[in-house]
């Protein structure tokens, strides 16, 4: 068994940086815990609200909550005094991403400075530590070798669900045995799925323990109106970025290589997004364009070698090509053939035995593949029946069709350049286990003072937030917004009228083809394509030059949710003090006037026959 809590013998570099203590916003400095309440909240998604009403009858339309400063005027602010101690239970539930001590760090920090009595507990193991109450009590000397440094270690984590009924009912009798005033989950959208559902059955069986999410991730894809970004994609992108660069420089160097480089990231293609706008590789193949274009791969391997050979004609041999871990799905005969292997599995088809049971079509692909990627193809799928994708070495297999295509071509004179020669490369574990950067840091121990603030106003099943983050600390504005704001239910794609399908869930965030990061980089893409314009940031800063840097994907968007929502709640005041009885009748006829056009508006907006429009 791990041995959780134990000091880490450090470098003198971890050394110094657990000298640094992250800066608080304003908003959580002091002992007052003060907040104000919005309206209460719908969800995005207005076709699955029904679905989500009737499933979350107790926490559904509870309200966003801003934390403010104790100067800051606000008259319907609630200022919490909370004497007496308090008990929190703190899980590690999602994959280890850069920045996840500090969240622990930060609430311990937060609990005991609002009293020294609060107790701290760390489930150990992660969710099935805290279904048999393995514990560890969080102090100062436990924290002192953890703070700003990566991993999960600290207390570890195991499987990724509290969901099935006897977990549930484990982690209720374990938040009633420990006598916890709350329970804090950190992790990405299935963990925070499960947290919402918690934080409901909570609620129904009377349980007094308030459950609280903190999205940690370094996938990137816990992203929503009121989550900006998670603690670790800050850093994974830019030590991948890094990683990227060197093979760029090698690339350019030797002159005769070609660098498919595959990066984590499943549903969504975040982080290959990310590392592409900061280090500049020549292709950038993204599931979700891969996905809206229904490209195969035949068309996928075909840009590949259209692109070499273009290169060519400028007697450029080399290239860097980045790929998402998640493109094997986003392939319409991969993700059918998968879907068919995992349909065999379930039916308890052994895997040896599956190639045998396919359909016509889906034995010939199978066939057709290389024996490498068949034998992944057939591993086991994950606890959420998805596909072993950091297993799928689909580099290897684009690489495999690019070759033997350019030697076709070679073969049928229509390629006359130099040989087709491709290296490849997985980065999957390299960073995730990395450093945190000092935003982590910074971001993580923010988060989970918040915690301590959810906590103290009495809140159950809110996520922690942070918007403005893409300025400095002191201009950052946390709240908590309700699990259920984030919630949707997944559709058939068939047709406008897509039926709702499954349970409501907070669903992953793919990259947005209409936003603006991904305007960035196809501004880029088709000089880059062909011009070595490769970019190097450098090694991940704690301090100098680039430490205090976002990433460009958060630097370029306009995500401040929260902080818009409350400007729109000052505009509607000074209409309301404006706009009182005794006011001129030319001031009531232009107030009247320019409400009924934004009404008229906002509610074609709304409507789902728009929102059907729009997403097409």
């Amino acid at each position: 068994m791990a041995d959780f809590g134990a000091p880490r013998e450090l470098s003198e570099l971890q050394k110094k940086r657990t000298e640094y203590r992250p800066q608080l916003p304003p908003c959580l400095q002091g002992n007052t815990v003060r907040v104000e309440f919005g309206d209460s909240t719908t969800t995005a998604d207005t076709s699955s609200a029904h679905a989500i009403i009737r499933a979350f009858p107790c926490t559904f339309g509870q309200p966003l909550a801003h934390f403010l400063r104790a100067t800051t005027l606000a008259p319907e602010a609630q200022t919490i005094h909370l004497p007496h101690p308090i008990r929190v239970g703190v899980v590690f539930s999602g994959r280890q991403s850069p920045g996840g001590h500090n969240v622990i760090w930060g609430l311990h920090d937060a609990l005991k400075k609002h009293n020294p009595g609060s107790v701290l507990l760390g489930f150990l193991g992660g969710s099935e530590g805290m279904f048999a109450k393995k514990i560890l009590e969080i102090t100062d000397e436990v924290l002192a070798s953890y703070k700003n440094q990566g991993g999960y270690d600290l207390i570890g984590r195991s499987v990724d669900q509290i969901r099935t009924t006897e977990q549930v009912n484990a982690t209720i009798a374990t938040c009633n045995d420990l006598k916890l005033d709350g329970l804090v989950i950190i992790g990405g959208a299935t963990s925070n799925s499960d947290a919402a559902q918690l934080a409901e059955t909570f609620a129904e069986c009377n349980c007094s323990t308030k459950v609280v999410g903190v999205p940690v991730t370094f996938y990137g894809d816990l992203k929503n109106q009121f989550v900006e970004t998670n603690v670790g994609f800050d850093t994974v992108c830019k030590v991948n970025s890094q990683q990227i660069s060197n093979i760029c420089t090698d690339a350019l160097s030797a002159g005769k290589y070609y660098y498919f480089v595959r990066l984590m990231g499943r549903q969504a293609s975040n982080v290959a997004l990310e590392c592409a706008l900061q280090s500049h590789p020549n292709m950038l193949i993204l599931g979700e364009e891969v996905a809206l274009s229904k490209l195969t791969l035949f068309d996928i391997t075909k840009q590949i070698c259209d692109a070499v050979q273009a290169r060519a004609v400028q007697d450029k041999y080399h290239g860097v090509i980045l790929i998402p871990e998640g493109i094997v799905e986003s392939i319409p005969e991969m993700y059918a053939l998968l879907q068919e292997i995992n349909g065999l599995h379930s039916n308890g088809i052994p895997a040896e035995k599956i190639s045998l049971h396919l359909s016509p079509w889906a034995s010939a692909l199978f066939e057709f593949l290389p024996h490498f990627i068949r034998k992944e193809l057939l591993l086991r799928p994950e606890s959420d029946n998805s596909a072993q994708l950091s297993q799928i070495e689909t580099e290897k297999l684009l690489a495999h069709l690019v070759e033997e295509e350019m030697e076709k071509r070679t073969k049928e004179g229509t390629y006359k350049g130099k040989k087709f020669n491709a290296v490849c490369h997985f980065f999957g574990y390299q960073a995730r286990g990395s450093l945190p950067s000092k935003f982590d840091c910074d971001y993580g121990y923010v988060l989970g003072n918040i915690c301590r603030h959810i906590l103290a106003a009495g809140l159950n099943g809110y996520i922690a937030t942070v918007t403005n983050l893409k300025n400095s600390v002191n201009h950052w504005k946390c709240g908590a917004a309700p699990f259920t704001a984030m919630l949707s239910v997944k559709k058939y794609t068939r047709g406008p009228g897509g039926i709702p399908v499954g349970k409501p869930a907070i669903h992953p965030a793919s990259v947005d083809l209409r936003g603006k990061a991904y305007e960035v980089w196809r501004e880029k893409a088709a000089t880059l394509l062909l011009e070595d314009m490769y970019r190097n940031p450098g090694p991940l800063q704690f301090e100098g030059p680039g430490a205090d840097r976002p990433t460009i994907s958060l630097s370029v968007e306009d995500q401040d949710y929260m902080g818009r929502i409350k400007k729109l709640q000052q505009y509607i005041e000074q209409v309301r003090s404006i706009v009182k009885p005794g006011c001129s009748q030319d001031i009531l006829k232009a107030a009247l006037s320019c409400m009924a056009s934004v009404t008229e508006v906002l509610t074609i907006m709304a409507s789902p026959s728009f929102k059907s429009q729009s997403s097409h």
